[in-house]
This record gives C-alpha cells, structure tokens and sequence, in this order.
C-alpha cells in the first residue's frame, strides 16, 4: 500500500511539477537554472564517490541503533556497511544537488540532521569548506564509520554530534546567532519534523535555507510539509519531491513551486 501511494504521489508530482521555464520568480528561475538544473560533472563529485565505492564494498557488521520512527535501518540491528550505504546514503543525484545548493549559498554555518555514513556531510562540508558544519546522528557505529570516511578524505572542521536529536539539536541552534543551511534528514515523522522546524525558526534570516528530507515518505511527512508552506514566515517553497526547499526572504511573493527534478 505504501510504495502505491508513494508512486502515486510520485506520477503526480511529474504531471504537475513545472520547469525553469514555468517558474515567473526570477530568484527561482535563477534557482532551478544554476543550481538545480546544473548537470555538469564537477571534479569535487569524483573523490567522494569513490569513497561511496568503498563503502558499497565494505563487509564489516556494525550494530545499528535508529533513534527515531521511519528511518531506513532498523532499531539495534547489526547489519553490513555495505547493505547500510546501499539503502541508507542519499544517491549521487541528491547528493550532489544538495553540494549544489550549498555552494551556492556559502553559508556561514550548516546543521545536517543524520550524519548515517557520511558522504553527503563530506559534501556540505566541500560545498563550503569554511562554514562551520555540525553533523547530528543518532547511531554511534554509524558516526564513527563517519568519521573514518572524514578522515580518509582529510576533511577537517567537520563537528560530530551523537545522540537524541531532540537531545543535541536545541543545544547547536543554541549556540549559533543565526542559522544559514539546515538540512533535515532523520526520524521521518509529522511531530518531529514539525518540532525541528519550530526550534530553527527564531534563528533563521533572509538568506536561510531549510532543506526537508523525504516530504513524500509518508501521509505525516506529507502534512508537515503542507504545515510547513503554510507558516506565516515561510515565503517561497520549492518541492522537488525528494526534498523541500524552504526560503525566509523578504520582499518576495509567497508562492510555492513544485518543480521536476
């Protein structure tokens, strides 16, 4: 029934979802132009993809704990790096949007809920190699073969944080003035994801950008996401059916798009 709905979901998005040229926002259509459109390989993608490789190959068994509702992995299970990367890491072409719409911001500082086995963070983190980049995740063994894909890639700057997101989350956004870049990938629920949202709220700006993961996954998800494009201080909404994109910018229209991707 779920993968029913999802396809559903998925064949109306297509039908509806729009292109650079049906967008009448010039601040979107430069969006979806040079960013989310831009399929240009670039020589950043290379060095972690093949970290990706390495561990789509790797054998060993590691304990797996899923802190939230509707994750990919399941709750103290031990399962293969290599099963984890192949259903849990977001695929190049997210991956690689998500380095885009980084890049293009170049935030002072990015908050990435689900760290899982770390290459989108290795993404952020060379999209804006200056920011301040705190990466939250719930599981330990999946942190810590996080930390050795950092270290492989020499990345340095990058701040892990293990635990509850409702334990670690209040104390990052605490300690930041304002918050840039935030992507929410992790316990795919309605009351969490609309509890995540709330706590960035008092710290976002005109340039912030919230990025939700997964709006799709579920009838909740789907109602957070309604919930969230309707907040009074949400003035542009992007949908590219995978992620949301959400703008606080002042002066703009309110408008919601949903775009092919």
């Amino acid at each position: 029934m779920l993968n029913f709905r999802f396809a559903k979901d998925y064949l109306f998005h297509r039908l509806r979802g729009k292109t650079r040229h049906g967008t009448h926002s010039p601040f979107v259509y430069r969006l979806v132009d040079e960013v989310i459109y831009d399929r240009n390989d670039k020589k950043v993608y290379r060095g972690v993809e093949n970290l990706r490789n390495e561990l789509l190959s790797d054998e060993r068994m590691i304990n797996v704990t899923d802190l939230g509702a509707g994750s990919h992995v399941n709750n103290n299970n031990q399962k293969k790096i290599k099963d984890i990367a192949k259903s849990a890491l977001k695929p190049p072409m997210l991956a690689q949007l998500i380095y885009r719409l980084a890049a293009g911001l170049q935030p002072e500082n990015m908050i990435e809920l689900g760290t899982c086995l770390g290459t989108t963070t290795l993404y952020l983190h060379k999209a804006a190699p200056n920011a301040k980049l705190y990466t939250l995740e719930g599981c330990p063994e999946t942190a810590g073969v996080a930390t050795e894909i950092f270290n492989k890639d020499g990345a340095t700057g990058i701040v892990q944080i293990i635990g509850n997101f409702d334990d670690t989350l209040p104390g990052v956004i605490k300690r930041l003035d304002k918050l840039d870049f935030v992507y929410i990938d992790g316990n795919h629920t309605k009351e969490a994801t609309l509890r995540y949202f709330e706590w960035c709220l008092p710290k976002v700006h005109e340039h912030t950008l919230l990025i939700f993961d997964d709006i799709y996954w579920s009838e909740g998800m789907k109602e957070a996401w309604a919930a969230i494009k309707g907040h009074p201080q949400v003035t542009v909404t992007v949908d590219l059916f995978w992620i949301g994109l959400v703008y606080f910018r002042k002066g703009q229209v309110r408008e919601d798009f949903l775009i092919r991707f």
